[in-house]
C-alpha cells in the first residue's frame, strides 16, 4: 500500500474530482486510463505526453510498471519515478490499472468487493475510498507519533 501522505491523498482526491467533472477519460489510452489520469495530476504531464511515452515501449501500464527501470532514460519511466516519488508503489499502480487492491475493496463505501477497471464511476470510488484509506493511515500515524490530527 502507498504510504500515505497528504500530497498524494489530495491528488486521489483532485484526480477523482476531475473524472467527476467530466474530464476526457478512456480506459484504452494509455494517457487517460486509470493510472494516465493519475499520471498527470502527479506529474502536470497531459495525456498526450504520457501517452507517447509509453508508446515508445509498449504495453499496458501493467507492463511498464512490472518493468520499470529508474535507470533506463525512457520517458515513461521518469513518469513513474516521480509518480513513485509522491509515495506509490509499482504495485499501487498496477493495482489501481486493474481497480484489483483488496484492501480498498473491502472498503468500498458501495458495499460492492468488485469494480470495473474501464468504469469511470468505478474508477471515481476506487481513488476516493483509497484516498480515504490512506487519510486515516496518515491519522493513525501522526496519533502513535505523539502529533495532532
Amino acid at each position: 500500500m502507498a504510504y500515505a501522505n497528504v500530497e498524494l491523498i489530495q491528488a486521489l482526491r483532485r484526480t477523482a474530482a476531475r473524472l467527476r467533472e467530466g474530464s476526457d477519460y478512456q480506459w484504452g489510452h494509455l494517457g487517460m486510463c486509470n493510472c494516465g489520469q493519475l499520471a498527470q495530476t502527479l506529474t502536470g504531464e497531459d495525456r498526450h505526453a504520457i501517452h507517447a511515452a509509453a508508446l515508445r515501449i509498449g504495453g499496458e501500464w501493467e507492463d511498464r510498471v512490472r518493468e520499470y527501470c529508474p535507470d533506463s532514460g525512457q520517458p515513461i519511466d521518469a513518469i513513474i519515478r516521480a509518480m513513485l516519488g509522491h509515495g506509490l508503489s509499482t504495485g499501487d499502480l498496477a493495482d489501481l490499472e486493474d481497480l484489483s487492491d483488496d484492501r480498498i475493496l473491502r472498503r468500498l463505501p458501495s458495499g460492492r468487493r468488485y469494480l470495473e477497471r474501464n468504469q469511470r464511476d468505478d474508477v471515481i470510488e476506487y481513488l476516493e475510498t483509497w484516498a480515504a484509506l490512506l487519510e486515516e493511515q496518515l491519522r493513525e500515524r501522526l496519533l502513535a507519533a505523539g502529533h495532532a490530527a
